[in-house]
């Protein structure tokens, strides 16, 4: 829960920000959509930054621009969404095409305890328990009675928690570095000559929360302790992007308060999103978004109330 910090629980390891990498034409585009309709703007602690989107034809094939691919094309189907999209900016050498527009930024060491605090302001009581099988949170109810619905939003624990053990559900760990520079604009690349499973991205958190240099999206790797070559390389390609990092004075003038690794939370298939009954109790299962819970969040709260 909020102020946890655990590789597994991946939420404040997150950078975190709002960018529809769905494919069009799919339920992840919609809930996309909804959510930045519905006014992701007007929670707390969230800023906007401009974004920019890079692509480089030669990284097509790999798990990186896959995990991408809706940022990445050249007529993206959010254009009409987001404010201040400019497709085909002027380009730098290596680059095949690029996007940029404004969005959202957020600051998870004061997101999420205030998300926390919305529910304890609403009645919500948050309790802590060791579970081996779904149906044993029935139980745990403040009331003393049964639950009526149980919603399952284990993440990662989906693979291994009894009654639902899905083996479709692997870790994507990421690796950060959290550092006090601030670049001014918010750039992701298509991916990196370092690996295929490597990334490039900056994502600066408003309120003072520092600057995120990312990263990775290694599937199936659990490890949960930084790895320092791969941080270097991280902090390499950063300046690289983004000189104003550190006014053109490389990676040594990099500040750097903390490294981080999170395993996001992936579904091989995608996104559990539905309802059964286990022992007498409805469960409705919302797991599998591996790193896009900030940006479909909003609109995944209207299906759940559905089901």
């Amino acid at each position: 829960m909020p102020g946890d910090y655990d590789a597994e629980y991946a939420s404040p390891w997150a950078g975190a920000n709002f960018l529809p990498v769905s494919k069009k034409g799919t339920d992840a585009a919609e809930w996309d959509r909804n959510t930045w309709r519905k006014g992701i703007l007007i929670e707390q602690n969230i800023g906007l930054a401009d974004t920019v989107i890079y692509s480089r034809t030669k990284d097509a094939s790999k798990v990186t621009a896959d995990w991408l691919s809706g940022l990445l094309s050249t007529d993206p189907w959010f254009k009409d969404m987001v404010p201040d999209v400019v497709p085909k900016e002027k380009l730098a050498p290596g680059i095949d095409s690029a996007t940029t527009f404004k969005s959202v930024t957020i600051n998870t060491v004061i997101y999420l305890p205030w998300l926390a605090s919305q529910c304890l302001k609403n009645k919500v009581v948050i309790k802590r328990a060791i579970l081996k099988h779904i149906s044993e949170a029935k139980s745990l109810h403040h009331s003393g009675r049964k639950a009526d619905v149980v919603v399952n939003c284990t993440g990662l624990l989906a693979s291994r928690l009894g009654g639902v053990m899905d083996k479709n559900v692997i870790p994507a760990r990421g690796q950060t570095v959290l550092v006090r520079n601030d670049p001014g604009i918010m750039p992701t690349i298509s991916g990196t000559d370092d690996g295929d499973d490597e990334v490039t991205y900056i994502i600066p958190r408003p309120a003072g929360g520092g600057t995120i240099l990312g990263g990775s999206y290694e599937k199936g790797r659990w490890e949960s302790q930084p790895d320092p070559n791969l941080a270097q390389r991280i902090m390499k390609r950063s300046v690289e992007l983004a000189p104003a990092l550190t006014d053109g004075k490389g990676v040594e003038a990099l500040s750097i308060i903390r490294h981080g690794v999170g395993l996001r939370p992936l579904r091989i298939g995608g996104v559990r999103l539905e309802k059964e009954k286990i022992d007498g109790v409805w469960i409705v299962h919302n797991y599998g978004h591996g790193g896009f819970g900030y940006s479909q969040t909003k609109r995944l709260g209207d299906v759940l109330r559905w089901l």
